[in-house]
């Protein structure tokens, strides 16, 4: 597949890119994605939830009543669960919701979610660009370029840029990440995947391609 790189202004530069088959042309598995995209919101997840058992509670051991001749169940502690104040029985503990992955389900995820955009024709091939500030609006003006200013989009950079990230931080619906560390999450997310004509290189060099 190939698609016409544009500048920042939205036209052709008259130039190509070729997009690799091996990465936006092949048989998608959803249920890689599915793996995937489970792995990283569980990661997203902190786990320090935490509810005090009886034994955790700040209060008097003393028997609160007798045992016999009440008429009512027998008691031994205030802080048993059924009294108010008492300690919640089998509550939430600290945990790790993350759980393994194999690399080649990784990276078959992503080559999964990027071959759904090129046949959504959903990527759209950037030049090279740079901001000599950082300028909300700079990028607001490219977007609207693109013709991508009402849609969620994610920028895809080569390396790491500094004013760029800092340029799309005030807007909801601008994602910045570079090539090496783009997630199926982010890809499916977006919708409109906007590559710099740099990152397709090294989108090539992260699957060893």
């Amino acid at each position: 597949m190939e698609l016409s790189v544009l500048n920042i202004e939205g036209k052709e530069t008259g130039r190509k890119v070729a997009l690799n088959d091996q990465i936006f042309g092949i048989e998608p598995s959803d249920h890689a994605i599915y793996l995937d995209v489970k792995q990283y919101l569980a990661n997203q997840r902190q786990g320090t939830h935490k509810a005090k058992e009886r034994a955790e509670i700040t209060g008097s051991t003393k028997k609160i009543k007798r045992q016999k001749g009440t008429g009512t169940a027998r008691a031994g502690s205030i802080k048993s669960p059924v009294f108010r104040g008492g300690g919640t029985v089998f509550g939430p503990r600290p945990r790790n919701y993350g759980f393994k992955l194999n690399k080649k389900v990784k990276q078959l995820a992503r080559k999964s979610a990027l071959t759904y955009k090129a046949n959504e024709k959903s990527i759209v091939v950037l030049e090279d660009f740079n901001l000599e500030a950082p300028k909300t609006k700079e990028l607001v003006t490219i977007k609207a370029n693109l013709q991508i200013a009402d849609k969620k989009s994610l920028f895809v950079l080569p390396v790491e840029n500094n004013n760029i990230y800092l340029s799309s931080r005030n807007l909801k619906d601008v994602s910045v990440v570079i090539a090496s560390e783009l997630n199926t999450y982010q890809i499916l997310n977006a919708k409109t995947v906007v590559l710099v004509e740099g990152s397709v290189k090294k989108i090539e060099e992260a699957f060893n391609l």
